[in-house]
């Protein structure tokens, strides 16, 4: 009877620590996952690993590289075989044989080596575009990081400001019905509230666009997405007083790849026009087993020899080639262009350093006026307080209300949202012109370093 009891007691306790394992094991898998911050660097290079641009630009490397390689097999000897028997009847047109090898490659063809020239430009050109989707990708990412963690600081502004708004109209409401105030000042007093309820919602939306955009960019969900402000390294300045003689000196990896994609065109062009009036050697080789089935030694002087071989050394001169003479006058006017594109994207990006450098300079100034326009607030909402606490002190003048000390936090509020505006279009301009200036690796490899723990 005890051993009953014990056994019975023994399967209650494992039933007891089975459902205790499967409730843990309930609330582990309902559990929502743990979201970690994505810091800019981080950022930076998941987009470099997904972003489809940077990808289909890889491919066009491997492309170019493929194309390299299958211009120099031509000097590669190429072997192949064939194998027959069959009967025939009276004397044959060729020699037949059972089994025969070919080889055959070419020595040496100017238009060939030209062609292999444009395909080593044609790298470059693809490398160089490669190196410039990358940095639109990192431009991107930058910006868009930026621009989320500028709309999540004015979403916390704009709530406060929220706050402050349905005070101010819970305030006037109290002192309307008391015949304090006007119904005028409490509709203008409305209307701000749902001004700032519209603003919310635009930027809600808008903080909800930058998630979705910076999310694809980054190839992870938007749920999954938390960024870390304090990991942004501070944007360098730039010394707008000198002229901008950097910029003149410094060729983008697009003018980079349009000067490579020119210079292979030119080769292109140099080599169908080498096809005539040049020397082709080839060398080829050739090694057949004669056929006994089909009466050969009858009509052939074999000797019992049945074996047939040959090598030698082809030279082919063209004279006279009408389609490589126009295909050449083509390639030529397409390096023209080439020329051309890459004088104008040079013009371009020129003109482009140039307006940044204005804009830089002109946002400069008005962030910093923004800042100056924000403390004075700050200073005024100090002084209401002020007031409001002492009371005014002097005859003649009206006391401060509550009133005053809600539109001067209001007030302090929208002028700090001026200055996060201003602030991230002046931080946008100089992110551009960090690229445009070569210095933009630069700028994200100290986000890196800083990142990085000192040992």
């Amino acid at each position: 009877m005890a051993s009953r009891i014990k056994i019975a007691t023994s399967g209650f306790w494992s039933a007891l620590r089975l459902a205790a394992l499967l409730a843990a094991s309930t609330l582990f898998l309902s559990a929502p996952p743990v979201t970690a911050q994505t810091s800019f660097n981080s950022a930076i290079g998941l987009a470099l690993k997904s972003d489809p641009r940077i990808k289909l630009a890889e491919d066009d490397v491997h492309k170019a590289e493929v194309n390299l390689e299958t211009l120099k097999a031509a000097f590669v000897p190429s072997i192949s075989g064939n194998i027959g028997a069959g009967p025939s009847y009276g004397i044959t047109t060729s020699v037949p044989t059972i089994f025969t090898l070919h080889a055959q490659s070419l020595i040496m063809n100017s238009s060939q080596l030209g062609f292999i020239r444009a395909a080593h430009a044609g790298i470059d050109a693809s490398k160089a575009s490669l190196r410039d989707i990358k940095e639109q990708v990192e431009e991107d990412v930058a910006i868009s990081y930026l621009s989320l963690c500028e709309a999540q600081e004015k979403n916390t502004v704009l709530e406060e400001e929220l706050e402050h708004a349905q005070r101010l109209a819970t305030i006037l409401e109290e002192r309307v019905s008391a015949g304090e105030n006007s119904e005028m000042e409490l509709k203008q007093t409305r209307r701000t509230l749902l001004q700032v309820q519209l603003q919310r919602l635009q930027g809600n939306d808008q903080m909800a666009s930058l998630r979705n955009h910076l999310s694809q960019l980054l190839g992870i969900p938007t749920e999954q997405l938390e960024i870390a402000s304090s990991t942004i390294p501070p944007v360098p300045s730039f010394d707008l007083a000198g002229q901008n003689t950097e910029v003149h000196d410094f060729d983008t990896p697009s003018i980079v790849s349009a000067e490579a994609d020119a210079h292979s065109k030119s080769e292109q062009a140099r080599a169908d026009s080498h096809y005539t009036w040049r020397p082709q050697i080839g060398f080829a080789a050739e090694y057949g087993r004669i056929s006994p089935f089909n009466g050969a030694s009858t009509y052939y002087n074999l000797n019992g020899n049945y074996n047939t071989a040959y090598a030698a050394v082809q030279v082919q001169i063209p004279f006279f080639d009408k389609t490589h003479k126009a295909n050449a006058r083509a390639a030529l006017i397409e390096a023209q262009h080439a020329a051309h594109t890459v004088q104008l994207l040079r013009d371009q990006q020129q003109n482009a350093s140039v307006d940044l450098r204005h804009s830089i300079e002109e946002l400069s100034v008005k962030e910093q006026l923004a800042v100056v326009d924000q403390g004075l607030a700050n200073d005024q909402l100090n002084i209401v307080l002020v007031q409001l606490q002492a009371g005014s002190g002097r005859k003649g003048v009206a006391p401060m209300t509550p009133i005053d000390e809600q539109k001067a936090r209001i007030q302090e509020r929208i002028d700090y949202m001026g200055v996060l505006d201003d602030r991230l279009q002046l931080q946008e301009s100089e992110i551009r012109l960090l690229r445009q200036t070569g210095s933009l690796q630069n700028w994200i490899d100290s986000a890196i370093s800083s990142a990085t723990p000192s040992k």
